[in-house]
């Protein structure tokens, strides 16, 4: 699918100085089929994987109609996780900077709600949040929709994985029915085409490549059996050393087993799966996206709002019974032109599923042999980085030159040992080499950051 410049569409030329500023300018596939569209103000289905652009496409297209003097809730995204809509809600700040005044809102659980209420009696024109959530607010009548012009629906096929069928209808209930809504998903199952034909009017179907160039991923099918499916596992990344890994799994029981055996064999590892609080969710993404953690084992769906740049592999440590899943898993890894690593685990049982996923790719299956792995006794598999929280954050006037500036000048640290640092509203989170973590840790203990004392701790 060809692609052309931003300049190409009917954007404003702030909007377009932006957008050159943020060295936009060749619009991606799905942006380059959805954006002028959108900006007709069709209602779209689109199916596009993680990672394509669909952010930035939805994003100019809502932001295009927003007018900043009325601070009415002019558009809607809903996502499946507090992780994706955080991330969304970035992306579109950064869209928006070319616009006074422009009030944006997350409304997600996991954290109180009065605040949001409090937030919400100033307007907001932009909210973007989790559908039970949402919900919540309409119903005791802290958000209305009267003026929602964009109603966009992001990772749609996840939030009816998850549950959010009837919240996701009684937002749409109500929204006015003279309003565009965008929906966009990795899969497009029945249950997605059948609440479509029920919340938009006349949609577009976009359909754009989820596959990636065949010399991108390499992909591998390990035969097993379900005894020695862990050795298996260990074995691979014993081989192939990843600096980091995506295991996925099918259920929370199965991604705490291997979490465990891989610790108990020196690989550092964190589960990530429904059952886990908020706060535990944000520091495992957050040591994960640090490098301050080597393998994530998963459920799909608590994966959901992941956004690694670089991910080294992805391992399925079972098949999913679902090609597009496989696809959609597979297709986290080998982005931004980075090669990727594929593994897959089976048994005789699972043969079927491989060649459905045959069928659904075009592509003749490559097998790796178990017996071929070179195996280590003296094996680890550690993470470089070491995250510190501190008890500070936004509400203190944190930014991240603050830190940055505090261990480079006043701890002593260089500043190649220092990675990527989160501030979030009441804390923030810095990644460190292992090796000055404990440095770094006396420091904002016993120093002080913009004059004032810091409370600090390592994440383990």
């Amino acid at each position: 699918m060809s692609t052309a410049s931003f300049s190409s569409l009917n954007l404003s030329k702030a909007q377009l100085a932006n957008l050159e500023s943020l060295e936009y300018k060749q619009m991606t596939p799905v942006q380059s089929a959805s954006l002028p569209l959108i900006l007709e103000g069709k209602d779209l289905i689109v199916q596009a994987k993680t990672g394509s652009g669909k952010t930035a496409a939805f994003g100019l297209g809502l932001l295009d109609k927003i007018n900043p003097k009325f601070f009415g809730t002019q558009a809607m995204v809903l996502c499946p996780t507090r992780e994706l809509a955080d991330q969304v809600a970035k992306e579109l700040r950064v869209l928006a900077r070319c616009i006074p005044n422009i009030k944006l809102i997350t409304l997600c659980g996991g954290t109180p709600l009065r605040p949001q209420a409090d937030s919400l009696q100033h307007g907001a024109h932009i909210v973007v949040g989790t559908p039970g959530r949402i919900k919540d607010h309409l119903s005791r009548e802290t958000l209305e929709l009267n003026s929602l012009d964009t109603l966009v629906l992001d990772e749609a096929d996840r939030m009816l994985d998850m549950g959010f069928y009837d919240e996701i209808m009684h937002i749409v209930k109500n929204a006015p029915e003279e309003r565009q809504t965008l929906l966009f998903s990795a899969t497009y199952p029945n249950t997605i085409k059948k609440m479509c034909r029920s919340i938009q009017r006349d949609s577009v179907e976009i359909k754009i490549d989820s596959e990636h160039q065949a010399d991108t991923i390499t992909q591998l099918f390990f035969e097993t059996n379900n005894y020695q499916r862990k050795d298996t596992l260990l074995g691979i990344l014993e081989h192939y050393q990843p600096q980091n890994t995506v295991v996925f799994c099918h259920t929370k029981i199965q991604c705490n087993e291997i979490g465990q055996f891989l610790r108990d064999n020196n690989v550092d590892a964190l589960e990530l799966h429904g059952d886990l609080e908020q706060r535990e969710r944000d520091q495992v993404f957050v040591r994960f996206s640090n490098n301050s953690c080597s393998v994530l084992v998963a459920t799909d769906v608590a994966s959901r709002g992941l956004d690694i740049k670089s991910l080294d592999a992805v391992i399925n440590y079972e098949l999913p019974h679902d090609p597009e899943i496989y696809v959609h898993r597979i297709g986290r890894t080998g982005r931004a032109g980075e090669k990727g690593l594929a593994f897959s685990l089976y048994t005789d049982m699972e043969v079927p599923r491989i060649l459905s996923i045959e069928d659904f790719t075009g592509n003749e299956s490559q097998y790796g042999q178990v017996e071929a792995l070179t195996r280590k006794n003296d094996f680890i598999l550690k993470a470089p980085m070491t995250t510190l929280m501190l008890d500070s954050g936004k509400k203190n006037k944190i930014r991240p030159g603050d830190l940055l500036g505090a261990l480079t000048k006043d701890a002593g640290i260089t500043g190649s040992k220092i990675g990527k640092i989160n501030i979030y509203d009441m804390f923030s989170y810095i990644a460190v080499e292992s090796d000055v973590a404990n440095t770094a840790l006396n420091h904002f203990r016993h120093g002080k950051v913009k004059s004032k004392k810091i409370k600090a701790r390592i994440i383990s």
